[in-house]
């Protein structure tokens, strides 16, 4: 992509319904920060508040616009957990010490709280809505999610779970689907694009500068960091990197050693037109997010204006399916029959970046270089942890940093179409176990 060739946001649910419209700026002629943030996505004004309520003076530079990539264009659905595999897998969380693993937990139930306190502290309007259903398609799956129930129960973290068979779905979901689910009380969704924004203003009232369609060209060292754009730059004390799928794509030289540590990969969603309260009800008499738990799942929740978002086909190919709308149409209707004759009003796509070992990747490449991505396409919460951990390290304080940075970065085997058709013949290996589990 050349420096002039930046773009405005996809044509999605959020872009076509986003509260504020108003523009910032792009950056023309030279300036100087404490902190330089590069991307506008969920980690960078996540970033931008913490830095910025820390006493920081901040900068902020998006190629595009903020939350132009994932951030503006996902599910919405807030799911807590940090740390992807240090959390679940015994064998990579029996190598931490007690008190890491402590950590993580705390850190797991704090990024969500991170949502909730910015949306109340900051009057974000953003059609927020507390409530997730996981639910199961069989059998195994259920059991799963027992084991699941079990262990928050055990650690004395069950008091917002409520597991349901497949009568007390239908309390929540008006489908025969599904044979039971899992209730989680302290997560939900939101409208991603007027949150995202309105992260970049909280930032600006408290006096960060925020800078759209001033793509990072380089980045020059010398006893301070600087960033270049096209029309201007910033000298700083430190660099935060917060491009994930989008920094390999647009500007794989500000970071070459990052690049083949995180795989692009695509998910798609449509939006029905509004549907009518009593239609509405009938298929989410609870408004809750839900997602299925197969390896490529669905998930879907209703908008605050009564459309049923529905998404999935998650793609490691780096190609687009042939028909997004029909494809994802006939999954919907497999769940929901009565939408038959809602229509489509918008489908769109975007990136998301895949870890090898599904763990957020922090670190520097540079002491004044910070970096954060891959967050395997439940970043909406973990943006915030990470944001609030590389603020600390700055601060001083790496003890909660470390525990993330600090573990080796698996880079993906190949190069460019080898490695993504490589992934691509894995991800179809996860589809046909769904099928047999």
């Amino acid at each position: 992509m050349s420096a002039s060739a930046t773009q405005e946001h996809t044509n999605s649910y959020y872009a076509a319904t986003q509260r504020d419209r108003t523009p910032f700026p792009a950056l023309e002629g030279e300036i100087s920060a404490d902190i330089c943030i590069v991307g506008g996505g969920l980690t960078g004004v996540a970033a931008a508040v913490e830095f910025a309520e820390r006493g920081y003076k901040v900068v902020l530079v998006e190629a595009n616009r903020i939350g132009w990539g994932a951030s503006g264009r996902n599910g919405g659905q807030i799911i807590g957990g940090y740390g992807g595999a240090l959390s679940y897998s015994e064998k990579l969380n029996s190598k931490l010490p007690q008190e890491q693993r402590d950590r993580l937990s705390q850190m797991s139930t704090e990024c969500v709280d991170i949502i909730r306190e910015r949306v109340a502290k900051y009057k974000i309007e953003c059609d927020l809505v507390w409530g997730y259903l996981d639910v199961a398609l069989k059998a195994s799956e259920m059991r799963d999610l027992h084991a699941s129930y079990k262990e928050a129960d055990d650690e004395g973290g069950a008091a917002n779970l409520k597991l349901l068979d497949a009568r007390g779905i239908r309390d929540y979901l008006g489908t025969d689907k599904y044979v039971g689910g899992l209730v989680n009380e302290s997560w939900g969704h939101l409208h991603i694009l007027d949150y995202c924004k309105g992260q970049a203003r909280a930032a600006e009232g408290l006096g960060a500068s925020i800078f759209e369609q001033s793509l990072v060209t380089s980045i020059e060292y010398g006893e301070q960091v600087k960033v270049v754009t096209p029309n201007g730059g910033v000298t700083a004390k430190k660099i935060i990197l917060c491009g994930n799928a989008y920094l390999a794509k647009f500007a794989p030289k500000l970071a070459p050693k990052l690049s083949g540590l995180i795989l692009p990969a695509t998910s798609y969603i449509i939006a029905t037109e509004p549907l009518s309260d009593n239609l509405a009800k009938d298929v989410m008499p609870i408004n809750y997010a839900t997602c299925d738990q197969r390896w490529a799942l669905d998930y879907f929740r209703m908008t605050a204006d009564n459309r049923m978002l529905f998404g999935g086909l998650a793609n490691y190919a780096a190609t687009a399916p042939k028909d997004v709308i029909s494809t994802l149409r006939g999954k919907m209707l497999k769940v929901f029959p009565q939408l038959e004759d809602a229509s489509i009003e918008f489908n769109w796509g975007g990136q998301m970046g895949i870890s090898f070992r599904r763990i957020p990747q922090l670190g520097q490449i540079h002491p004044d270089v910070y970096y954060s991505q891959a967050y395997s396409g439940h970043g909406v919460a973990p943006t915030h942890m990470s944001a609030r951990l590389i603020a600390e390290a700055v601060d001083g304080d790496r003890t909660r940093f470390d525990i993330i940075s600090e573990n080796r970065h698996i880079p993906f085997p190949g190069f460019g179409f080898i490695r993504q058709s490589m992934y691509a013949v894995g991800m179809s290996f996860y589809k046909l176990r769904d099928e047999l589990k």
